[in-house]
C-alpha cells in the first residue's frame, strides 16, 4: 500500500465468493497480506454509524475490529458495523475467521450490495489508531475511508471505517455492482 505503483480496487471487497481478498491482493504484488481480528462485540454505535445505517441514536450494532498487516507491519485499522438484526448470532459477532469471508456470509444471509458509497478524509489519528498503526506520534495524519453498503432496495446493512497512515500512497476506486 505504500508503493505508488500499487493501485487497489474496492470491487473485490464487496463481491461474494472472493475469499481472502486482502491476501490475494498483496500476493499479486509479491507481498504477504494478513489480518488480525482484535475484537467483535455488540456495542452502542457511533453517531455517524447510526446515521449511515438509518438507526436511532445510541442503537446497538455488532462491531468487528481488524488490524490489517502487510508483510507483518500494520497498515490499516478496520472497523465494520452491522445492525444487530443483520449480525447478532452470526459469525460476524465472533472473533473467529469467517469461512469465505464476511461478504460471502452476508450474501448467504440475504444481504447483497446494490449501492456502495465511500467517503475519504484525512485527520489526526486517535491514540488507539496511532498505537495500532505504530505511528511515531500524532504528527502523521491518517486517511479514513468510510464505506456504506446498501441493498438494491436502498437499505444500508454495513458501514466500515478503514484508517491508514497518510503515507500509504495512492488510492483508486472504481466499482460496478451487478
Amino acid at each position: 500500500m505504500t508503493d505508488d505503483r500499487w493501485t487497489g480496487s474496492s470491487t473485490p471487497y464487496i463481491q461474494s465468493g472472493q475469499g481472502d481478498t486482502w491476501g490475494k491482493e498483496a500476493a499479486d504484488q509479491g507481498r504477504t497480506g494478513t489480518q488480525r481480528i482484535l475484537k467483535a462485540e455488540e456495542t452502542p454505535a457511533p453517531r455517524a454509524v447510526t446515521d449511515a445505517l438509518g438507526l436511532t441514536a445510541g442503537a446497538s450494532v455488532i462491531a468487528r475490529q481488524r488490524l490489517i498487516l502487510l508483510d507483518g507491519q500494520p497498515i490499516e485499522l478496520a472497523n465494520s458495523y452491522w445492525p444487530t438484526a443483520v449480525a447478532a448470532g452470526t459469525p460476524l459477532a465472533g472473533t473467529g475467521r469467517i469461512r469465505g469471508g464476511t461478504v460471502s456470509l452476508l450474501a448467504e444471509l440475504g444481504h447483497r450490495p446494490g449501492e456502495v458509497t465511500e467517503e475519504i478524509q484525512t485527520r489526526r489519528p486517535t491514540n488507539e489508531e496511532a498505537e495500532a498503526l505504530h505511528l511515531p506520534d500524532d504528527s502523521e495524519w491518517v486517511l479514513t475511508l468510510t464505506r456504506t453498503i446498501s441493498t438494491a432496495g436502498g437499505r444500508p446493512y454495513e458501514v466500515s471505517v478503514m484508517v491508514s497512515p497518510g503515507r500509504i500512497g495512492r488510492l483508486h476506486y472504481s466499482m460496478k455492482v451487478d
